[in-house]
């Protein structure tokens, strides 16, 4: 899957933030057998209390 994202999506990923595409393939990866409204529920769980600012993302 991380394949595939790759060349069909990201096309391009930083050494930087590597772990973050990884981190987001592997979710998606343990969700696969739940339908997608599990799915989304699971990801709106995980969103709670957690923020990304853009500062943050480019320093």
């Amino acid at each position: 899957m991380l394949k595939r994202g790759y060349d069909g999506t990201y096309h391009k990923m930083s050494e930087k933030h590597l772990g973050r595409y990884v981190t987001e393939f592997a979710g998606r990866h343990n969700v696969r057998d739940l339908d997608t409204i599990e799915q989304m529920k699971s990801v709106a769980k995980g969103m709670v209390g957690k923020r990304l600012l853009y500062k943050e993302l480019v320093s």
